[in-house]
């Protein structure tokens, strides 16, 4: 049992270890959207750069100081936490309040400084201890090598208690929302079953008015 726990939490280590980078292209007035599932009080950082598309040279290059990107973030009640306009390459950092879904959008700040020509933005989303800039603090705090470390494996086990949690409260809104599917249509299927007893006493009734006035009973 304990080298069963012990391996789940290397596993989740290592998986907590994994962060978010890629890139894609954007064209004018396009608008790209990331969806990012975050515990509450997780801190989360976001690394961006901006390349426009060059046609003589058939790539990408760094864009021109006016070339920027507007950024909002919105949390899993649909609510604002972040919108504002970025320049072309930069850092956007945010802590979550809310456990859930968060959602990143990034669109171009203008229409008409690309001509309709293609951007292409390189994003590093960093949640957790993966936006903590460990070598600043080492230097700030004075720490060693070894105190460094323990601090890293602290801040891991604090985002993996934040990641149980969160996982506690999805399970909980999951068995909420099927208590109350199941509830709907155990109330449905009594009044499908009260309907087709009211419909057959009916029957019943207007058969027995019909054979009456035929005198046939």
């Amino acid at each position: 049992m304990i080298l069963f726990n012990f391996a789940s939490l290397v596993s989740f280590l290592l998986v907590l270890d994994v962060t978010t980078a890629l890139y894609f292209h954007i064209a004018e007035g396009e608008r790209k959207c990331f969806i990012e599932e975050i515990p509450d009080d997780t801190t989360v950082i976001v690394n961006y750069k901006v390349e426009l598309y060059d046609p003589r040279s058939g790539g990408f290059m760094p864009s021109s100081p006016g070339i920027g990107m507007h950024v909002e973030v919105r949390d899993p009640n649909d609510r604002i936490v972040l919108s504002r306009v970025y320049s072309s390459e930069g850092m956007i950092s945010f802590t979550s309040a809310t456990p859930g879904e968060h959602v990143i959008c990034m669109y171009s700040n203008s229409t008409s400084w690309f001509s309709g020509s293609q951007l292409r933005v390189h994003l590093d989303i960093q949640v957790g201890e993966h936006a903590v800039d460990y070598a600043n603090v080492a230097q700030k705090d004075k720490l060693t090598e070894l105190q460094l470390r323990i601090r890293q494996l602290l801040d891991q086990v604090h985002q993996i208690t934040k990641e149980q949690s969160y996982q506690r409260h999805r399970e909980e809104r999951f068995r909420q929302t099927s208590e109350s599917t199941n509830q709907r249509v155990l109330w449905w299927s009594l009044l499908q079953t009260g309907v087709l007893i009211g419909i057959g006493y009916w029957q019943m009734r207007h058969l027995k008015s019909f054979f009456e006035a035929k005198k046939l009973v």
